[in-house]
């Protein structure tokens, strides 16, 4: 869109190479209509060494804040340290929170000692992205003594995400870039095992940091046998009781992808009325409390046929109030273990041949929606599908990982694990599950140096031991 004064892009790119002080002074004349500021401030672009941004201050004081905001961002661009008295008096009484918040960001751009008191002064703001804008630019300083002291009590922000980002930053490592030698290699012990037993004796067993990824969909709360679980607290704490130890046992900012959905506990009889629990709202508090960060929420979306038919009264009837939806989805959580370092650095713990063979070929899914239809199986009743774990395993790690599931049920995660080219990690209680595993395991014992075995828990803790020796 160009002006009715007949002002261009290129005009204004001309007259920007030309420092051509006086046409800018004429055009940014704060008597200009809105549009054309704005125009002329929003095709600014780069500025050159030498531009006078002294045309710029009086629209600080512009009535519009569209052009206060193209004003400060123009000036930023400058990050001359001339311009702090004027950047510093005009973040104390701008109103326009968006406008504010540039202003700080202009004020970090001077990367100037001078600012730092200014910045400060920022860090009680009521807005948090204001607080977030003035962390950014202290952050610069931040081996100056009353920037630290000015930081660190920010860590306890009552706002997580101002809390976090300084928890993470005061307490970054220098080597944040270094090599972790065992960061890519798990116990030999570990590799290609499945172990019979109870879940929360057999995962003690396993050494801290061992596991690249863990993928797992635990028993439901109404399956047959949920009667061991006192109620639904209960059975809460069992499941974090186990995603606890997941955490000990996790690499460093690998991840912990749960399967999970509502359950509906069926009614007693027609004088009663069915109960629903939410679990994947009532676990995801739990783990975040004990390390894990959300990543990722990912539906599992099953064929409308698939579904069991909750609605079949009301379709007959139609009265309100008695509706039930067919429950066609699954919750797939992505979750990894809290860290302050980026998913980059995870990656440069591996040889590139390995992190170039375990890219993801082909077409693949670009949203949160996974459409795949379910598993069936003679053995057990609620086996998720291979589609799923592939899927799950090869985005969320590497060839020759370890990945581990706590309730294996038939091996779905170590069948998925072995033809990706990673090892498994199994727990499973139940001996016709484990019988069952063990045949589709021996069906795709892919790795030669690692063929499948089977422990009860007294020989794993046995085979853990020796493997320390």
């Amino acid at each position: 869109m160009i002006p009715k004064n007949g002002l261009t892009e290129q005009k204004i790119d001309r007259e920007k190479i030309r420092l051509n002080t006086d046409f800018f002074r004429e055009v940014l004349a704060p008597n200009c209509s809105e549009s054309s500021l704005v125009f002329v401030l929003e095709n600014l672009g780069r500025l050159p060494s030498g531009f006078n941004g002294d045309v710029l201050l009086p629209l600080l004081s512009h009535p519009s804040a569209d052009v206060r905001l193209d004003t400060v961002k123009n000036i930023g661009k400058l990050k001359d340290i001339k311009y702090l008295t004027a950047l510093t008096k005009f973040a104390n009484s701008e109103t326009n929170s968006l406008v504010k918040r540039e202003a700080v960001s202009a004020l970090g751009r001077l990367k100037s000692p001078k600012a730092i008191k200014t910045l400060i002064h920022f860090l009680d703001d009521r807005d948090a992205k204001i607080v977030l804008q003035a962390i950014r630019a202290l952050l610069y300083f931040k081996k100056y003594p009353e920037v630290v002291d000015a930081l660190t009590p920010l860590a306890q922000h009552s706002n997580e995400l101002i809390g976090s980002v300084l928890t993470k930053e005061l307490n970054r490592k220098t080597a944040a870039r270094s090599k972790d030698k065992s960061h890519a290699q798990s116990p030999d012990v570990l590799k290609n095992v499945l172990v019979q037993g109870d879940v929360r004796d057999i995962i003690k067993c396993i050494p801290d940091d061992s596991v690249h990824l863990t993928f797992t969909s635990p028993p439901y709360y109404n399956a047959r046998d949920y009667t061991i679980y006192h109620s639904y607290e209960d059975y809460l704490d069992f499941l974090s009781k186990i995603f606890a130890e997941v955490h000990r046992i996790t690499k460093e900012g690998r991840f912990f992808i749960l399967n999970t959905s509502p359950v509906i506990i069926p009614r007693m009889s027609r004088k009663h009325s069915s109960s629903r629990y939410l679990i994947p709202f009532d676990i995801h508090p739990r783990l975040t409390e004990m390390g894990w960060e959300f990543i990722e929420d990912i539906v599992w979306k099953k064929p409308d046929p698939s579904a069991r038919n909750r609605n079949g009264g009301f379709f007959q009837h139609r009265k309100p109030l008695a509706y039930k939806a067919n429950s066609v989805v699954e919750y797939v959580l992505v979750y990894r273990k809290k860290t302050d370092k980026l998913i980059d650095w995870n990656l440069d713990q591996y040889p590139n041949e390995i992190v170039n063979k375990s890219k993801v070929v082909g077409d693949y899914e670009k949203t949160n929606v996974w459409k795949i239809a379910p598993a069936n199986d003679k053995v057990h009743p609620a086996i998720f599908p291979r589609e799923l774990a592939n899927r799950v395993i090869q985005l969320y790690s590497l060839q020759g990982d370890l990945i581990f599931d706590p309730f294996a049920g038939s091996a779905t995660v170590g069948y998925a694990a072995m033809a990706s080219q990673r090892y498994f990690l199994l727990a499973e209680k139940e001996p016709a599950y484990i019988k069952r595993a063990e045949s589709l395991l021996r069906d795709q014992n892919l790795f030669c140096d690692h063929p499948t075995s089977l422990y009860s828990l007294e020989e794993f803790r046995a085979a853990i031991r020796q493997g320390r020796m």
